[in-house]
C-alpha cells in the first residue's frame, strides 16, 4: 500500500511517500518540505493569508519531486492523506483541497489525518521506534500534552497547557527579548552561551500535583526581568534566555517522568517542534538514565510539520483498521480538533 500524505496545517508544505506491506511498520521511501520562515520573517509571525498562497503555490511541484524520487506514478497510489486540522483554516483548505482533487481524479480513496497524531507516531518512521504502551509528550507549536497511548487511535490525555503552551512561551519570550523570527529557535542558539541559573524565574505549575502546564506566568516573568534590566539587556540577553530554557525544560522534564510513574510506564516519546530543543533532550536523557527508562524521538528533520507523519499516521490507522478512507471526496477541516475527540474514527 502506498500512501501519499501532504501537511499543510501552517507555514510547511510537507509531502511524502510512505509504503506499507503488511509487516512490519511502515517505510518511508521519498519525503520534500518547503518552510516559509523566510516569508514570514518580515512580519515577525504567521500570516495565515500568504501562507495560504503559498501552499498552493508549493504543493503540487512537492508531490511531483516526492512521486519521482521513490518512481511511482500517480496511478500506483492506493491512499491520499492530509493534515484535516488542526491549524489555519485556510491553510488545511489547500491541503484538503487538492488531496481530495486528486483522489477523486484517480479514484482512490482518501484519509484526513490529525495534525498532533501524525507528531506522536512519527518516532516510528525512526531508527529506534518505540513499542505500545507509552506516555508521549506532545510539544508543537501552541499545544503542550502529555497522553498515554495504548495503541493507534487509543488515547488518555493526562494533562495540557491550561494557557501557552511551550512554544509559544520560546517565541513570546524570544519576541520580548528583541530575538529574530522564529523566537524558538532563536532562544535556543542564544540559551547556549547563556548562565541557565543567572535568573531566578518560576516554574509555573511544577508543584501543582497534577500533570497540566501553564507557561503565561513565565512569559510575564521574562517581560518583567527584561524591562529591569534595561539598557542592560543586551548585554545579559544570553544569560535571561539561558534562564527562561533552563525553566521551560525543568517544568517539562518534571512532568513527565510524573506522567510515566502514575502510569507505572518507563517509555516515553516526545513529538513536536520542542521535541528538537537539545537541552530538552540532554535534560531528558539523564532523568531517563537516572531512573532506567527509555526515551524515543523522530528524526530532527521529522521534528518540525511534514508530510512524513502525515502519510505515516494514515498508514498506521488503515493497519490497524481504526479507521477506513473513503471516496467521499466533499471535503472540511477542523481548525480546532482535540487529540482526546479522534478516538478510533
Amino acid at each position: 500500500m502506498l500512501v501519499l500524505g501532504i501537511e499543510s496545517s501552517c507555514d510547511e508544505t510537507g509531502v511524502a511517500l510512505v509504503e506499507s506491506q503488511g509487516a512490519g511498520l511502515p517505510v518511508l521511501r521519498a519525503q520534500a518540505l518547503h518552510s516559509q520562515i523566510d516569508m514570514h520573517q518580515a512580519y515577525g509571525g504567521v500570516v495565515p493569508e500568504l501562507a495560504s498562497r503559498d501552499h498552493i503555490r508549493r504543493v503540487l511541484p512537492l508531490a511531483e519531486t516526492v512521486l519521482a524520487q521513490a518512481g511511482v506514478g500517480l496511478p500506483q497510489l492506493d491512499v491520499v492523506a492530509y493534515t484535516r486540522g488542526p491549524g489555519l483554516a485556510g491553510a488545511l483548505l489547500v491541503g484538503a483541497g487538492v488531496a481530495c482533487a486528486l483522489g477523486a481524479a484517480l479514484d482512490k480513496p482518501v484519509l484526513g489525518v490529525h495534525h498532533l497524531e501524525g507528531h506522536l507516531l512519527s518516532p516510528f518512521l525512526g531508527a529506534d521506534p518505540p513499542q505500545f504502551p507509552f506516555v508521549a509528550l506532545l510539544v508543537s507549536g501552541g499545544h503542550t500534552q502529555l497522553m498515554r497511548v495504548e495503541g493507534v487511535g487509543r488515547y488518555e490525555l493526562l494533562g495540557e497547557s491550561i494557557d501557552d503552551a511551550a512554544g509559544e512561551a520560546f517565541d513570546k519570550s524570544a519576541k520580548l527579548m528583541g530575538l529574530p523570527y522564529p523566537g524558538g529557535p532563536a532562544l535556543s542558539r542564544l540559551a547556549e552561551q547563556g548562565d541557565p541559573r543567572a535568573f531566578k524565574l518560576p516554574r509555573p505549575l511544577l508543584h501543582s500535583g497534577d500533570l497540566d502546564f501553564s507557561f503565561a506566568g513565565l512569559k510575564t516573568a521574562v517581560l518583567t526581568q527584561a524591562k529591569k534590566l534595561g539598557p542592560e539587556l543586551d548585554a545579559r540577553k544570553a544569560d535571561l534566555a539561558a534562564s527562561t530554557q533552563a525553566a521551560i525544560v525543568e517544568v517539562l522534564v518534571r512532568k513527565s517522568v510524573a506522567a510515566l510513574e502514575q502510569c507505572a510506564l518507563d517509555r516515553l516519546v516526545v513529538a513536536g517542534g520542542v521535541g528538537a530543543n537539545r537541552e530538552l533532550r540532554s535534560q531528558l536523557g539523564a532523568a531517563a538514565a537516572q531512573r532506567g527508562l527509555h526515551v524515543h524521538y523522530p528524526e530532527p528533520a521529522l521534528c518540525t510539520d511534514n508530510g512524513a507523519m502525515i502519510a505515516m499516521a494514515a498508514a498506521m490507522r488503515l493497519e490497524a483498521g481504526v479507521q477506513a478512507a473513503t471516496r467521499d471526496y466533499a471535503f472540511d477541516v477542523k481548525p480546532r480538533w482535540p487529540l482526546s475527540e479522534i478516538g478510533s474514527r
